[in-house]
């Protein structure tokens, strides 16, 4: 049976690329598929090709990981786009994406866009932030799509993933996207009296390229809550620089428990205040638990 991946979904249209011969097929499921589960973006599948159009899909592979939102499965990396300015950098909702992301066990990489347009106080910014996330365990990437900076670095770096593009409205997804795919695809300028974008991505396709890689784009939206996904417990378990720690206690929240290795590396300036302040508001502690450290 040859091997594809389901690029698109859409109502009962399924797209499957072929890749071998790097074809694009109707997919069609057999009852026996069907009754098992339901087919997403992002799905392998092995069928065989009925003519110059169809694929039979008679088998489903198992599934890495899937996300809700979009519905996508076998995630390598999420690509959380973000801005210092047009729109101003929003470190809270960047934490909360990052440990929604983690808890659906794909690897987040943070990619900063729209380069070109800083000044050197707010390259400064950058500079701070991709430390930052840097310390944290994260891979922090630039680029300018308006100018096609840092886009092969960024192709190269994905080269044979499956992976999806995130974060808020008019930080310029869908002009990476573009970029990325060499198709130019419709993105609406972002507003300046409110600095956010008009373009929504309402669905949700793969688009191959490069070396065997596939990425798609999601809705954008301005605020993410963590706590939507997880218990106020778990969310420890999704900040990477805390895992570095062995607390007292093994179920430490590293909010007043005694023997806290993590709130000692706060204090010591091992782990950053903004990490751990965005921690404590996620988790809707009392912010005097960061403010005494920071």
């Amino acid at each position: 049976m040859k091997k594809g991946l389901v690029i698109d979904r859409e109502a009962q249209m399924i797209g499957v690329y072929t890749l071998d011969d790097k074809k694009t097929y109707r997919g069609i499921p057999r009852k026996k598929v069907l009754k098992k589960t339901k087919i997403y973006a992002g799905d392998y599948v092995y069928g065989e090709v009925v003519d110059e159009n169809t694929f039979a899909i008679e088998q489903v592979e198992e599934r890495k990981n899937f996300l809700v939102r979009p519905p996508v499965a076998n995630v390598d990396k999420v690509l959380i786009v973000s801005t210092i300015k047009m729109p101003e950098f929003d470190n809270f909702l960047m934490d909360n994406l990052l440990v929604v992301y983690e808890h659906f066990q794909t690897d987040p990489v943070i990619i900063f866009n729209k380069i070109d347009l800083l000044n050197e106080e707010e390259k400064a910014g950058l500079e701070k932030w991709t430390q930052i996330y840097t310390d944290a365990g994260y891979d922090v990437l630039w680029v300018s799509a308006a100018r096609n900076e840092g886009i092969q670095k960024l192709t190269d770096y994905l080269e044979g993933m499956i992976c999806v593009l995130a974060g808020p409205s008019g930080v310029g997804k869908s002009s990476i996207l573009s970029r990325l795919v060499g198709v130019q695809l419709e993105v609406r300028e972002v507003s300046e009296k409110t600095e956010r974008g008009r373009h929504t991505t309402t669905g949700v396709k793969l688009f191959p390229f490069g070396e065997n890689s596939f990425i798609g784009d999601t809705p954008g939206f301005s605020s993410v809550d963590a706590l939507y996904f997880l218990k106020p417990n778990e969310v420890r378990l999704y900040f990477r620089e805390f895992l570095r720690y062995d607390c007292k206690f093994p179920d430490c929240t590293h909010t007043r428990e005694p023997g806290c290795q993590v709130r000692e590396a706060v204090k010591n300036g091992e782990i950053s205040c903004e990490r751990y302040k965005n921690y404590i508001k996620i988790i809707k502690e009392d912010p005097a638990l960061w403010q005494e450290l920071c």
